[in-house]
């Protein structure tokens, strides 16, 4: 089960409070601002900016 549209609708940075997107293969919510990527462990966000990982463009 993958997180529900709904709740992406909703989810934003907790640093930036910028709307994120779901990465390429599904296993991050990704922060256009901070280009912080948030993990989806058991189908749940971890929206915590210290479990975040910073991507390059």
């Amino acid at each position: 089960m993958a997180v529900s549209p709904e709740l992406l609708e909703i989810l934003v940075c907790p640093l930036c409070k910028v709307s994120v997107k779901l990465t390429a293969d599904g296993q991050g919510l990704k922060c256009s601002q901070c280009r912080r990527v948030y993990p989806i462990k058991d189908d749940i966000p971890v929206m915590l900016v210290d479990e975040a990982k910073i991507e390059a463009e």
